[in-house]
């Protein structure tokens, strides 16, 4: 039942490159390489992005053209088709003047030449390399960089169809970066300094913007709220979440009427706060006075922050908007984005626990997630119904954002694997994460990279990619292995 409230998309620009004497010289080679044209853009746009293709440039004039359009169309992403050999100044007018991710692709048309049939015209037909290495050396001479070179055949060719469907992906995430409105709402939760962040410094290094909004802002909507739509909501929990008999934690119960009723109150308060100020995100943190609506309302979001989660809206608790960062980046990318921090080792197993209370990402839950009700926050003040659950089982993914002495961004990435057994039935998710070479081997070299305690939390391996996006937009990243 629940759907993305905004579909991932992005726009790509294409352009194929030639060297227009070929054309003078070989009859046909110019419909055949724009034959092969088409089945590149096609393949790009089977990913479900938008393109804007430019055909093949095969000249300086009209590269400097090229450069105009895609400028004026606003692209995420440009791929140059390397269609047969091409010189440079068809090239370097666009990496020059287009301020965008560049990604080279030699797809030739046949794995290999046919050496009893060869001829001049089939080795241009296949020449997709040839000025691969004088494109980068002038990118790199221009002060421009190439972010990759995608090799292999235009056919059947799985890993070339992964790269740029690993591209895309990128593209989709530097869409929705780019003029986000990240809001922050309330304070740091007292006495982590980890969780403080420079909101110009932020919209420096993403390209969002952080609107600044105040708790009065959601209570006026939460006096808004009618019972149709509370109603509707608490159908909408109930299709979604299993509410089972508390096990052997004290401060959990089974799921209350009051608490699901609050829940869904503060849920559909929540809706219209994201409506209103046109919220790709939210991270916050708030206690307020005891027995003040302040309170009963910022303290009974989890259940609506985890379904925004699910819809494509990051909710992150205790005002850490760089976590909330990784987690839209690894939603956009498709693979969730949990907010997360480690919890005690099992160094029988070799595992350690990784979750948190508070907000999660139901797209990823292992099975029905659990709702119970907590008599107490550990921690925090307040009470109510929280969300409990582990992801699915598999490879897994871990994405934390902190800062460095000189206040720079820095990615902190690793890998991992969830496994199957049971976690602590204590109203929070947790998932048995088992990390390589050992478990504490990981987790050293992990807390010594100076992370933030919390870190985004996803499905699949993803490493590689995350270390693209932190080139694309020049932050420093390491990956702990």
């Amino acid at each position: 039942m629940i759907e993305r409230k905004k579909q991932r998309s992005a726009k790509i620009g294409i352009f194929a490159v030639a060297h227009h004497t070929y054309f003078q010289q070989f009859e046909g080679l110019y419909e055949n390489l724009c034959g092969y044209h088409k089945v590149f853009c096609d393949m790009v746009e089977e990913s479900g992005v938008e393109i804007v293709d430019l055909g093949i440039i095969d000249s300086n004039e009209k590269a400097f053209a090229a450069a105009e359009t895609l400028r004026a169309a606003s692209v995420d992403l440009i791929f140059c088709n390397m269609i047969t050999y091409a010189t440079s100044s068809v090239f370097a007018p666009i990496i020059q003047e287009v301020n965008r991710p560049m990604v080279l692709a030699a797809l030739q048309p046949r794995a290999a030449l046919d050496y009893t049939k060869a001829n001049t015209f089939m080795q241009l037909e296949n020449d997709n390399i040839c000025s691969v290495p004088e494109f980068i050396g002038v990118a790199n001479r221009l002060g421009r960089k190439v972010q990759d070179c995608i090799i292999g055949t235009l056919y059947d060719d799985v890993q070339a169809k992964a790269e740029i469907a690993e591209w895309c992906n990128i593209a989709k995430v530097l869409h929705d970066l780019r003029g986000a409105r990240i809001g922050l709402m309330g304070h740091t939760m007292e006495a982590m300094y980890d969780m403080h962040a420079d909101p110009t410094a932020i919209s420096a290094a993403f390209g969002l913007h952080v609107p600044l909004l105040e708790v009065d802002d959601v209570i006026t909507l939460y006096n808004q709220v009618t019972e149709d739509e509370i109603a509707e909501k608490i159908r909408l929990i109930d299709a979604e979440f299993d509410m089972p008999e508390p096990v052997s934690d004290p401060i959990t119960s089974k799921l209350t009427d009051a608490d699901k009723y609050q829940a869904a109150k503060s849920a559909v308060a929540l809706d219209k706060f994201v409506e209103k100020y046109n919220l790709t995100g939210l991270a916050y943190y708030y206690e307020g006075s005891p027995d003040s609506l302040h309170r009963k309302v910022t303290t009974t979001f989890i259940v609506g922050n985890s379904i925004l989660n699910a819809q494509g809206i990051p909710m992150c608790g205790e005002y850490d908007i760089k976590t909330c960062i990784a987690m839209l980046i690894m939603d956009r990318l498709d693979i969730g984005g949990s907010f997360a921090e480690f919890h005690p080792f099992d160094f029988s197993e070799d595992f350690i626990l990784v979750g948190h209370d508070g907000p999660h990402h139901l797209k990823i839950a292992n099975g029905k997630p659990v709702l119970r009700s907590l008599k107490k926050y550990h921690g925090k003040p307040g009470h109510g119904a929280s969300v409990e659950f582990k992801i699915k089982e598999g490879p897994i993914t871990l994405f934390g954002i902190t800062q460095t002495a000189d206040n720079r961004f820095k990615f902190v990435i690793g890998e991992g694997y969830s496994k199957e057994g049971p976690i602590p039935p204590t109203g929070n998710t947790n998932t048995r994460g088992f990390f390589a070479p050992s478990t504490r081997e990981f987790v050293k070299k992990w807390v010594m990279e100076g992370p933030t305690h919390h870190y985004a939390l996803g499905v699949g391996h993803h490493a590689g990619t995350i270390a693209k996006i932190a080139e694309v937009l020049g932050i420093e990243y390491v990956i702990v292995k």
